[in-house]
């Protein structure tokens, strides 16, 4: 009896140590990942993943110099012996974390699951992956000065320099040097070929990775597309007029719309002239924390509501009603949206990784147009980076950066009708330099398709069986354009 007592005591405590332990980690090739959570920022939800680092070389030329260590996100199949050949999530901005970005795309990826882990490489300069981060006054992540003159921009940037000088060196934060970081992961996880998938400015990253490592890829897919030869930024204004155009005119079209509202675009004209004139007071109430708040709206905070809401259809359907209760003095809703929209996205991006990338790789080759003066985003946008890069350290950019380079690789390209950012055009022009590519163009979705539809399914299908023809895309006409909201409760009166 006391023997049978002693070996339960044993038991206990085994199984204590055990549990105090925690799980053994996971091994893959050389890297050892332990449980960890993924947090979705916008909707305050856990994901469970795990996660690993890599310690690399800040300077790629200096590998005895100061180290950063890279963040490595794992979701494991769930087949019990996975296939060799993981995917790859490459995440946009420039400067979003591949971490935090997932939790939102996370069904995207439900079926690949089944029999591919899928890894996640925040960037460097991203997540946390030494994060360059601008910080305001309050520690938040900031874009610019509030001044859009030269001298206050560059004040804002050498300030932000400052506070990384003792850990970081913005010239080794590029594309270039991101692509080698992956190219190790793979490495260290003892995978000969991957299959890649990049969202927005991710699709750079991909596209120069199997450039670069061109016998690595297995497979590629691109989600709002970079073309190779694009000067990223110096089309954001033609291409939020065009997108913005579009949802006036599917209202123009519409009963309902047109009935409560007529021509959005006359409530903006009117609302523009106002706030050129002299900025609105508005007080609206914080959409997470609820506190009041006072703010003035001025035409520069419309045009980013223009541009944020663009983004999703779900939004976009929001902007005939958001835009005429504006223009007739009330403005707390779309304000309210705004704040939710770009509070949450300006938190995940890394503007100092930002501009590492813009400032080495395009903008020395901004241009004003003055075609855009007359836009939503006139010439803000390129006056304010050119500024911002004229006191921005430089990396190096390989002479064919720019230039796209033919590939047998099976590519997958995807783009939203209404994409204010990376429109349908740009998707074709990249499909030309694949001679096994497809691009598929969803009816009514903006920027981002991973989780649209049925659009989870043909990813599974094109990893599976590398054919993207074969794919029976048909599905996507079941994507219809979301009616633009009459009221405070839908899409009918």
């Amino acid at each position: 009896m006391q023997l049978r007592r002693w070996l339960g005591l044993v038991g206990l405590l085994l199984a204590a140590s055990t549990a105090q332990a925690g799980p053994e980690p996971f091994v893959l090739g050389a890297l050892r990942f332990s449980e960890c959570d993924y947090t979705n920022r916008s909707r305050g939800e856990v994901f469970s993943g795990q996660c690993t680092r890599l310690e690399v070389a800040e300077n790629p030329a200096e590998p005895e110099g100061r180290k950063i260590s890279l963040q490595i996100g794992l979701i494991r199949a769930r087949d019990a012996e996975p296939l060799a050949d993981p995917v790859f999530f490459l995440a946009g901005g420039p400067g979003q974390s591949a971490i935090e970005a997932y939790p939102m795309i996370a069904p995207g990826f439900a079926r690949i699951l089944q029999s591919r882990h899928v890894i996640l490489v925040d960037q460097r300069g991203t997540g946390d992956s030494n994060p360059l981060k601008c910080e305001g006054d309050a520690g938040e992540s900031a874009f610019a000065a509030d001044d859009n003159s030269a001298h206050a921009q560059q004040a804002f940037v050498r300030s932000c320099l400052a506070a990384l000088r003792e850990r970081a060196d913005p010239r080794y934060y590029t594309t270039t040097v991101a692509i080698a970081d992956l190219d190790r992961v793979r490495a260290a996880i003892g995978a000969e070929q991957i299959n890649l998938i990049g969202g927005s400015y991710g699709t750079r990253v991909a596209q120069r990775y199997l450039h670069t490592y061109p016998d690595r890829v297995r497979s590629i897919i691109l989600d709002g597309v970079v073309p190779p030869e694009l000067i990223l930024g110096t089309e954001h204004a033609r291409n939020l007029e065009t997108a913005v155009e579009g949802i006036f005119e599917r209202c123009r079209k519409d009963s309902a719309c047109q009935q409560a509202f007529g021509d959005p675009a006359e409530d903006f004209a009117r609302l523009r002239a106002e706030l050129a004139a002299r900025p609105m007071p508005v007080q609206f109430n914080d959409p997470k924390s609820g506190v009041a708040i006072s703010q003035e709206l001025k035409l520069a905070d419309v045009a980013g509501v223009l541009r944020m809401f663009a983004y999703a259809p779900e939004t976009a359907a929001l902007l005939p009603l958001a835009l005429h209760e504006a223009a007739n003095g009330q403005a707390a809703a779309l304000l309210a949206q705004s704040r939710l929209v770009s509070g949450d996205l300006g938190e995940q991006i890394m503007h100092a990784m930002q501009l590492a990338v813009i400032c080495s790789e395009d903008a020395d080759q901004f241009r004003a147009r003055p075609e855009d003066a007359d836009t939503i985003m006139g010439t803000d946008f390129i006056d304010v980076i050119r500024a911002q890069c004229a006191a921005w350290p430089k990396g190096a950019r390989p002479d064919d950066f720019h230039k796209g380079k033919s590939s047998a690789v099976p590519a997958l390209l995807l783009s939203g009708e209404f994409d204010p950012v990376t429109p349908p055009r740009y998707g074709e022009a990249a499909l030309k330099h694949f001679s096994q590519g497809r691009h598929l163009v969803a009816p009514g979705r903006g920027h981002g398709l991973l989780v649209a539809g049925c659009i989870p399914r043909l990813l599974a299908d094109f990893v599976e069986d590398l054919d993207a023809g074969k794919l029976d895309a048909g599905c996507l006409d079941d994507l219809k354009v979301i009616p633009a909201f009459v009221n405070r409760n839908g899409w009918t009166p």
